[in-house]
């Protein structure tokens, strides 16, 4: 047993994606960074220890182009390279692996923090260090750092040290939401169990222990929807303690979880309901999966209206798309749904002041445990959103040992730079352009081997098997900067009168027909496939999405056509709701047209005149994801020969990295287990083999300064070499993707 003293320049503590975000963003800025989790493995509730699958903005496919970038996305990729069929365990060493690589990080686990020393007066309070205990190995550490970040969840740091929280639902009056309570009331989200199941191939029997719960004399096999093959996540809805207190009665709470699990299990097994005599019990999870606790005070509180309106903050450091998903209080055993979601149209965002404690003056959040409303954090409390505010966490910790500035002087003074540190490091965000006065290329001639001049999907050759307008079909289409016709290859089977609209989206991160800017009729001849040209006419003054909707006509069918082109979508106007133990709202466009139904399709179409929706200076401006238009350049066809993109200065610069950020299409939903799969390993969108050239200044000769095979990334960081000195001109060049027919950037950074 000893003891001993750790310092640093930032202390995370709680190893959740949260936590492993923040400390891998600081890690990466240069800092010394601690990282502490109190279990054996990173990754918190999406751990083996608990095997939730994570969700995120994508909302299981229900938002469109939605999925994290930065440190969450590159996990995203690396599981679905590595762990294609969703094995947790695999992703625990995805998680693992990507703290381990960082130099500049030391990890603790199995270390649980038990003290906190501060000084300073209650509304100024300041953290001097954290105190832990390691397990097994029967070592307490004392950490000392000037910034300290609280990922754990449940709000441990912040409690310690007087950080001002709530706890429960606020009620109505104080922050004007329509779905909070009359009155305020002390009632959570409950925690939930997981089980997984396994098909031996021969009969199993199962007998009951005697913790099991009778569930006959409970509501859940009239409440709640029991398959015997399922397993995991889908059984989402075993939750409860949402009427106890989730941390002091967390031992009752697991029992209880256990118990109905086994209960369940028993129901499945020997009720003779189900086609279950092959199958056995592989695992059940012994740590709670907890969703609620303290939510810590900001200078901002996150609010339902800020989710559902979508509010724009000039400090948005992070967004979220999850549904506000509200689940009651008597979790399982509750009659009702076992969630109640209502989703906002597109992204909404997060901002930085709900990230720092308003009277603690060196303590960040991230996570569950932010600053919002019960009903706010609905939406923000997944996983991959609670990643995103990481890394924006762990960024703003760093910059504020750069400018020797606490939290909130960071928003007061330096918020502009913050957001452009997280969009140079390809951070989730909505809405920021690049300004980096660091970034050469903003100041270069941009220049390509070609683009997509034509937006359009197929062509008569490639056309599919029709497909029937039994609904209204919307073709999100880029604007930039004007459409006037729409040619679509239409087939029908007596002549008829089409209806033809085109939409604007309202939000430019909105992809919902919002607003109706035109309408025409375009007569359709009987017979077999044909183009039929409508005039769409759309002329904003900012580049942005149009939805082309077609109304349902029985006579019509459209040919579709995949894969999907840079920035086009395909909507379908149906109700689109596959988890039955959900009561979804109807009330936003969102939901009435998914996305889901003909994700990956398009109805074969061209759009006139020709767009810069995919020019080459697309991959210079920003940005980093749709927004408005899809943001980044598109080549030619690479079957033509080599892509190439080229920065020209007019005087020399002096370089000293290349960052790149390739397309990896955000509108796939990929998730960490096995809620669903997409069948690529690697997606076909991103860049494979790539070069980058460079024009001396002196000489006025080419030089390869990197090239790359194999590439699976979407962001790629070179350092230049040392000694380089001045060039004139850069290229990149292009000889393969993964898939793909046309090489997509969206960002060629050259940095000073």
């Amino acid at each position: 047993m000893r003891t001993q003293t750790v310092e640093a320049d930032i202390i995370v503590v709680g190893g959740g994606l949260a936590g492993v975000s923040a400390a891998v963003a600081a890690a990466r800025l240069g800092r010394r960074t601690v990282l502490i989790n109190n279990r054996p493995v990173l990754g918190g509730n999406s751990s083996s220890e608990v095997s939730v699958w994570v969700c995120g903005a994508t909302a299981h496919g229900n938002q469109r182009w939605a999925r994290e970038t930065g440190i969450m996305g590159e996990m995203f990729l690396e599981n679905q390279f590595r762990n294609p069929e969703g094995n947790p365990v695999y992703w625990d060493d995805v998680v693992l692996d990507t703290v381990r690589r960082e130099p500049n990080l030391t990890l603790f686990l199995n270390t649980e923090v038990l003290e906190a020393e501060h000084s300073g007066a209650d509304e100024d309070r300041r953290v001097t260090s954290v105190t832990g205990w390691t397990m097994g190995s029967e070592v307490r550490t004392i950490f000392r750092a000037p910034v300290f970040l609280d990922c754990t969840g449940d709000g441990l740091v912040g409690r310690l040290v007087g950080a001002r929280h709530r706890l429960g639902k606020e009620g109505r009056a104080e922050f004007g939401e329509e779905w909070a309570p009359e009155e305020p009331v002390r009632e959570f989200l409950g925690s939930t169990l997981l089980f997984y199941t396994k098909d031996l191939g021969h009969p199993v029997k199962f007998v009951a222990p005697e913790s099991a719960k009778d569930i006959s004399t409970t509501p859940i096999p009239a409440t709640r929807i029991i398959r015997s093959g399922d397993s995991g996540a889908h059984y989402w809805w075993i939750e409860w303690g949402g009427q106890l207190d989730i941390v002091d009665d967390n031992e009752r709470i697991r029992d209880e979880l256990r118990s109905v699990i086994l209960g369940i299990w028993d129901h499945i097994k020997n009720s003779g309901e189900f086609d279950a005599d092959n199958l056995t019990l592989e695992w059940i999870g012994n740590i709670p999966g907890k969703r609620e606790y303290r939510r810590f005070v900001g200078d901002y509180t996150l609010r339902q209206q800020d989710v559902l309106e979508q509010v724009e903050f000039d400090d948005g450091v992070a967004f979220g798309g999850w549904s506000i998903d509200l689940h009651p209080a008597e979790g399982m055993y509750a009659t009702g749904a076992g969630a109640v979601q209502r989703f906002s149209d597109g992204l909404f965002e997060i901002p930085f002041r709900s990230l720092y404690s308003a009277n603690v003056s060196n303590l960040l959040m991230a996570g569950r445990n932010i600053s919002a409303t019960h009903i706010a954090f609905g939406a923000a409390r997944v996983m991959a959103t609670c990643a995103a505010m990481g890394e924006a966490a762990g960024t703003a910790a760093s910059l504020c040992l750069t400018h020797d500035a606490t939290p909130r002087e960071l928003y007061e003074h330096h918020r502009a730079e913050l957001r452009q540190l997280l969009l140079r490091t390809d951070a989730s965000l909505i809405g920021v352009a690049n300004e980096d006065p660091d970034d050469l290329a903003r100041t270069a001639a941009v220049t390509a081997s070609g683009w997509q001049r034509t937006v359009a999907a197929g062509s008569d050759a490639d056309a599919s098997a029709p497909h029937a307008l039994a609904d209204d079909l919307g073709i999100v289409v880029p604007v930039h900067p004007r459409l006037e016709t729409t040619e679509l290859l239409l087939s029908a089977t007596e002549p008829t009168t089409l209806t033809v609209e085109v939409w604007s989206t309202g939000k430019r991160q909105n992809i919902v027909p919002a607003h109706l800017e035109h309408t025409t009729t375009v007569e359709v001849p009987a017979g077999e496939r044909r183009w039929v040209s409508a005039p769409t006419p759309f002329a904003p003054g900012t580049p942005q999405n149009a939805i082309v909707v077609l109304r349902a006509d029985p006579a019509v069918s459209v040919h579709l056509t995949s894969p999907l082109p840079a920035g086009v979508l395909t909507l379908v106007h149906r109700v689109d709701s596959d988890d039955q133990n959900v009561e979804v709202s109807e009330d936003g466009l969102l939901v009435r047209w998914p996305t889901k139904p003909l994700r990956g399709r398009a109805p074969v179409f061209r759009a006139f005149p020709e767009s810069l929706a995919l020019a080459p200076e697309r991959a210079v401006s920003g940005y980093n994801r749709p927004f408005g238009g899809p943001n980044l350049w598109a080549s030619g066809p690479l079957a033509d020969g080599p892509a190439w993109l080229h920065l020209d200065w007019e005087a020399p610069v002096v370089p000293r990295e290349v960052r790149l950020v390739f397309d990896d299409d955000v509108d796939v939903s990929l998730n960490t287990l096995h809620h669903h799969r997409n069948p690529d390993e690697i997606l076909p969108q991103l860049v494979r083999d790539y070069r980058v050239e460079v024009r001396s200044a002196a000489s006025g000769e080419w030089s390869t300064v990197v090239e790359v095979r194999g590439n699976r990334h979407r962001q790629r960081v070179h350092a230049l070499p040392d000694g380089l000195g001045a060039i004139t001109a850069a290229r990149l060049v292009i000889t393969a993707t993964n898939g793909a027919a046309e090489a997509r950037v969206i960002a060629f950074r050259v940095q000073s």
